[in-house]
């Protein structure tokens, strides 16, 4: 499993991850991407648990993701079954784990005051945090996709789906983007991936 994990997480982090996985008698899994999700938990009717995680994701989040499945079993043990998935005692338990991992020999140091931010009062994911989720992103293998962000304002780009949308102003912390089809305004996050398709 040690070999394994050093394909998919920062070097100085193997140890302690693998440790984690042995102590909680985890089966860990790496699969396939997943679009909706990074990573899942689940415990087996047998009462075994199960954590997998999305082979393509870069070794920075998919240290995190890791951790924040890790942190579900450890919460469920510790508060029981009936606490919210993402509560505050997942909250608490994911911000207790990740401590060891904030560190420049594991994340790089432009990375760090990001985590450290975000993990004041981690969410159900990172992606929702959207300066960590660029940060993160810079990682990530090289895509045609670009951040709706560093789009110039009128650009046109084209989401998952085939949509095409107008770029249009910032509104508070979303950018108001029209869809071309319709002519409906639609709020876009400034991390999220496009394909632009003019300039």
């Amino acid at each position: 499993m040690k070999e394994v994990l050093t394909k998919y997480i920062p070097e100085n982090a193997v140890d302690a991850v693998y440790e984690l996985i042995k102590t909680y008698r985890v089966h860990f899994k790496i699969v396939n991407e997943r679009v909706t999700r990074h990573g899942d938990y689940r415990k087996n009717p047998d009462g075994s648990h199960q954590i997998t995680v999305n082979a393509t994701l870069n070794k920075y989040r998919f240290l995190i993701t890791t951790i924040h499945e890790i942190a579900h079993l450890v919460a469920f043990q510790k508060y029981g079954r009936f606490i919210k998935p993402h509560g505050l005692e997942w909250k608490h338990t994911f911000r207790l784990l990740m401590i060891p991992f904030i560190n420049p020999l594991v994340f790089p140091v432009e990375v760090l005051p990001f985590l450290a931010n975000h993990f004041k009062n981690p969410s159900a994911s990172s992606d929702t945090d959207a300066l960590l989720s660029m940060q993160l992103k810079k990682y990530d293998a090289p895509t045609n996709k670009v951040f709706v962000d560093e789009l110039p304002l009128g650009s046109v780009f084209q989401i998952e789906n085939g949509r095409m949308f107008k770029k249009g102003k910032l509104r508070v912390k979303l950018f108001e983007c029209t869809d071309l089809e319709n002519n409906k305004v639609y709020l876009f996050k400034p991390n999220m991936q496009v394909e632009l398709l003019n300039s």
